[in-house]
């Protein structure tokens, strides 16, 4: 599938809607007779979208939302009886089941490392997989009466791919609240906890909201974002000397590079940079 053809115009696949208007790539999950949870066709075509704007640095922001007012309410229990039908006939119901879940853990850390600012409109359901899915973003709008929650372990299976990001994302005390209890919240609780960041009332104002916040996206020098990106997601995972020294020479390269020159000068001269325009 190429996106090349996205631009001003809407693209309407199997179970997504993406549509790109200027810098940012508008995705939108179109399952709503599941609540958008997820099947391993939009796992598929949500790699394919986040592969296109891995490669594409025009694009600056990608935005994530449902439609008809959920998010995502998780994974398709149909997929989990497909597996459990393809076990059948191998005799090999492990593989299956791990294959399974394994590609969903794979389009999650995907979507965590994609260079643009990843922006999550948190609505209705946001469970599971979806719940995932918003502790990897960026910036995260979410209506007050979202519900959130992990109920994999209320099913009998654990939230495999998904409680290494909420760890990350709140910490493992918790985490282990939220996954061992199968607790369910709302926005505030989420804005709270740092799940989330904005929190709104209603739909125009989480409208309103994404519109100040793509507005400052526009402000950001595109560059800049993408490798700033890459180094908070360094931090920890190696030693910070050898962090520190990386980042010096992105710093060094920076300001010796054509957005560094244009933001200075725009600086001096009082007016916005180009990328602002």
């Amino acid at each position: 599938m190429s996106l090349d053809s996205t631009r001003q115009q809407t693209l309407k696949l199997e179970t997504l809607i993406v549509e790109q208007q200027e810098f940012t790539l508008f995705v939108t999950l179109n399952r709503p007779q599941a609540r958008n949870a997820m099947s391993l066709k939009m796992v598929q075509e949500l790699n394919q979208v986040f592969d296109h704007v891995s490669t594409t640095p025009s694009i600056r922001a990608l935005v994530l939302r449902g439609v008809d007012g959920h998010f995502c309410a998780g994974g398709d229990i149909k997929d989990m009886a497909g597996a459990r039908a393809q076990a059948a006939q191998t005799n090999n119901a492990q593989d299956a089941f791990y294959t399974l879940n394994r590609a969903f853990g794979q389009m999650i850390n995907r979507a965590d490392k994609i260079p643009c600012v990843v922006i999550t409109i948190l609505e209705g359901a946001v469970l599971g997989g979806g719940f995932g899915l918003a502790c990897v973003s960026d910036v995260a709008i979410v209506a007050k009466d979202t519900q959130f929650g992990l109920p994999e372990t209320g099913l009998g299976v654990v939230p495999a791919q998904i409680a290494p990001f909420v760890v990350t994302r709140v910490g493992l005390t918790q985490a282990r609240r939220l996954a061992l209890l199968g607790e369910r919240f709302d926005g505030e609780e989420a804005v709270r906890l740092g799940i989330a960041h904005y929190l709104c009332d209603n739909k125009q104002a989480i409208d309103d909201t994404l519109e100040k916040v793509l507005g400052k996206v526009r402000r950001a020098a595109p560059h800049a974002n993408r490798v700033t990106k890459s180094l908070l997601h360094q931090v920890g995972t190696i030693e910070m000397d050898t962090l520190l020294d990386g980042a010096a020479r992105d710093f060094a390269a920076a300001v010796k590079s054509e957005e560094g020159a244009e933001g200075t000068l725009a600086f001096v001269q009082k007016r916005l940079p180009t990328w602002a325009d």
